[in-house]
Formats: structure tokens, C-alpha cells, sequence
């Protein structure tokens, strides 16, 4: 059975830093795209990231560049997601999602496989 379950989420300060795993069981997470999402409360889901299976092609959200930074351990079948500088408007339910494909996407129709999700709230 494919799953994914998220961690790593919790309270930090503005321009502190967090890093979320994802951790992918049933299948080989390196054959898959995948990507990280958040969904702020009365906001839709958002695509923050995706790395592409093989050349581990990476992108994205114009408002994380610089200061996100997602990467894959195939040993540990775990895709990560390192967030530094974070401010405010980055909190939000974290998910990272999975799919047999070959290009990544920033939008939630892009995936079949979603985990539960993790809390990150930046707040002082």
C-alpha cells in the first residue's frame, strides 16, 4: 500500500527554519514526482515544491526561492523539505503528494497520492 506520511512540522519564530520530511512507503519515491504543498485556513492548497524523479529536476513557488530548498534520500525513501527565513504568511497545513509521472506540477490535480499532512505555524 503506497503512503506517505509527513513530519517535521511545528511553532517557529519569523526568520526561523524547519525541515519537514516526507516518508514514502509501497513504492519507490524516486520513480515518482513529488511534491510539497501547505493550505493556509480559508486559503486553497498551494504547490510550495517538486522535485522530478531522475535528474531530480527541482522547482519552485516563486515566494519560497531563495529560502526553501527541497531534496530526496533514496536510502531512506524520504524526501525533505528545508525552510529557512520563514516568515508569517508560510504557515499553513503542509502535504507532501506523489505521482507516476515525469513533470513536476504545482497544482493538486497533478497527484494521486497525498499524505495526512503537518502543522507548521510561524508566529512570535
Amino acid at each position: 500500500q503506497l503512503q506517505l506520511v509527513e513530519s517535521g512540522g511545528g511553532l517557529v519564530q519569523p526568520g526561523g527554519s524547519l525541515r519537514l520530511s516526507c516518508a514514502a512507503s509501497g513504492f519507490d519515491a524516486d520513480l515518482y514526482i513529488i511534491g510539497w504543498f501547505r493550505q493556509a485556513p480559508g486559503k486553497e492548497r498551494e504547490g510550495v515544491s517538486c522535485i522530478k524523479p531522475g535528474d531530480d529536476t527541482v522547482d519552485y513557488l516563486d515566494s519560497v526561492k531563495g529560502r526553501f530548498t527541497i531534496s530526496r534520500d533514496n536510502a531512506k525513501n524520504t524526501v525533505y523539505l528545508q525552510m529557512n527565513s520563514l516568515k508569517p504568511e508560510d504557515a499553513g497545513v503542509y502535504y507532501c503528494a506523489a505521482d507516476y509521472n515525469l513533470y513536476c506540477s504545482g497544482y493538486v490535480w497533478g497527484y494521486e497520492y497525498w499524505g495526512r499532512g503537518t502543522q507548521v505555524t510561524v508566529s512570535s
